[in-house]
């Protein structure tokens, strides 16, 4: 087949893929309310609501068969996943079900592999899972099954996790808007119309309707945060280093996305942190240290902590009620003794995020740059992805290395409030879930954004910091509508945000028993 054949094929292939996905979002529209109110009475089963940390010891114990977790939580699936298309690239039930058998003969037997054995587990559709279909959101790896996992999904194997699937994102996580022509778009727990956020929008969705009793997702620009607040979930994006990222073919310049843990409780993710966590000398820049910290108690005393209140940075357009929404969440720790007081970076937000944006699309241009060079493969890319190229090769090495230069110097600002504060917070989101049909805002409180990312900005600074973010659930906006607060650590501080979340965790009840509708 030649070449100019081969392109007219793969875009063709692209516009039927996208008719598809139009057609199945016309449809899940329509039908939405009435699939809405024929579920919101059945309640899901018992095992599936279950804490992760708790279905655990119930299944060591034997209290409960893996064959029971595997069936409970499949049957729900079914039922509830169709309305968000969270989960995706499902393995086969029969395999499933055999694979929960095999588990149970290994604890029959005194085999057991770790805290995680038997529970199902969605891996994000960015990393790689060995058999187990990996497109990326992309038509170019629609049929792509990798032949290894990455690093931290061999450790969810190795403690006994079994893998149902994988959970949906935008292309190549390009977007905090998880649609696809693969799969379509991934709708919020909370209200279905409206977009889950991302690009770990299908773990977020997934485990706020507990379809999963624990998810992973990655952050580069609040891919983590974003779609947890939006979802009323925890979303942990750890230290630069804490979980190894790879193995990749660039070891050393790439260290602003990574993964972490995303979890409805906070003894939960730091459960998973745990696992997921530690060095491996295939990720040079790893941390080392016993991730087994992550697995102890939680509670400390709070009593005179220090949270400085970053707010908008000083200009950052924010919806409505956004604000006065996440700074009331955070004063819920003055219950448990915390000072919060408001603080300022002294960092041009504007030059923040021209480093940010320079650095990101360096990296894309590099990652992506051999797909956007081949004509065919090239117009089966989003446009997103297409500018993000085509402006990361008009940079020279100068202009990343001053774009690293304005990181260094945010990074200092940081660690300069952290000698006066021992926590920083801010929100996790500059708007409240938008309609799942549109591919971005395009203006914020009445100020125009100008690429598809821009109305993120607010989680920038964080991410070139390489600190450890932990989004908690701040409430309920003016629509109805959740979204989170950032709290942001010093470096390497990894165990003390989340006692801190713990914290929060025990003064936020209320927001947190605020349940989904397709929860009954």
């Amino acid at each position: 087949m030649s070449r100019d054949s081969s392109a007219t094929t793969d875009l063709s292939r692209r516009d039927a893929l996208l008719a598809g996905v139009a057609s199945a979002t016309m449809l899940a529209g329509a039908g939405a309310a009435e699939a809405r109110s024929a579920r919101r009475s059945a309640a899901p089963p018992e095992i599936v609501t279950w804490p992760a940390i708790d279905l655990a010891a119930r299944i060591r114990s034997r209290a409960v068969s893996c064959r029971e977790v595997m069936a409970a939580h499949l049957d729900w699936i079914d039922g509830v996943n169709p309305t968000l298309n969270a989960i995706v690239s499902r393995v086969e039930r029969p395999a499933l079900l055999a694979a929960a058998d095999a588990a149970d003969r290994e604890i029959a037997a005194g085999r057991y592999r770790g805290w995680m054995h038997g529970v199902p587990h969605a891996v994000k559709d960015l990393a790689a899972t060995r058999g187990i279909r990996t497109t990326m959101g992309s038509p170019i790896f629609a049929d792509n099954v990798p032949k290894a996992d990455e690093i931290f999904v061999e450790r969810l194997r190795a403690a006994g996790a079994i893998l149902i699937g994988k959970t949906n994102v935008p292309e190549f996580g390009l977007g905090s808007q998880s649609y696809n022509p693969v799969f379509g778009v991934t709708r919020n727990a909370y209200d279905p119309s409206r977009t889950a956020g991302g690009s770990s929008g299908g773990a977020a969705a997934a485990l706020a309707v507990r379809m999963v009793p624990l998810a992973d997702g990655s952050d580069f620009a609040g891919s983590l945060r974003n779609p947890a607040g939006w979802n009323n979930v925890f979303g942990f994006r750890p230290s630069a280093g804490r979980v190894p990222h790879g193995p990749t073919n660039e070891l050393f310049v790439q260290n602003i996305g990574y993964e972490g843990p995303m979890a409805r409780t906070v003894g939960d993710l730091a459960l998973l942190l745990s696992t997921m966590a530690g060095y491996d000398a295939r990720t040079p820049l790893s941390l080392d240290g016993d991730p087994a910290v992550f697995a102890g108690p939680l509670d400390r005393d709070m009593k005179g902590v220090r949270i400085g209140w970053l707010g908008d940075l000083g200009g950052v357009p924010m919806a409505p009620g956004m604000l006065d929404l996440c700074l009331s969440g955070l004063r819920r720790l003055e219950a448990a003794g915390c000072v919060i007081e408001p603080v300022s970076l002294g960092i041009d937000r504007d030059t923040l995020w021209r480093a940010f944006v320079q650095l990101r699309q360096g990296f894309v241009a590099g990652g992506l740059g051999p797909l956007y060079a081949d004509p065919a493969r090239r117009k089966l890319l989003k446009p997103e992805a297409a500018w993000e190229i085509e402006n990361g090769l008009k940079l020279s090495a100068v202009d990343l290395y001053n774009a690293s230069i304005v990181r260094s110097r945010v990074y200092e600002a940081y660690r300069q409030a952290f000698e006066r504060h021992d926590f920083l917070a801010l929100p996790s989101a500059q708007l409240f879930p938008f309609d799942a049909g549109l591919h971005w805002p395009k203006e914020i409180a009445g100020v125009a954004m100008d690429s598809y990312h821009r109305w993120m900005e607010i989680v920038a600074g964080p991410s070139l910091t390489g600190c450890p973010a932990l989004c908690v659930p701040a409430g309920f906006g003016p629509e109805g509508l959740p979204s989170g607060i950032q709290l942001v650590g010093p470096n390497r501080q990894d165990l003390a945000v989340l006692q801190l979340g713990r914290a929060y965790e025990q003064v936020a009840g209320d927001i947190l028993a605020r349940k989904p509708a397709l929860l009954g």
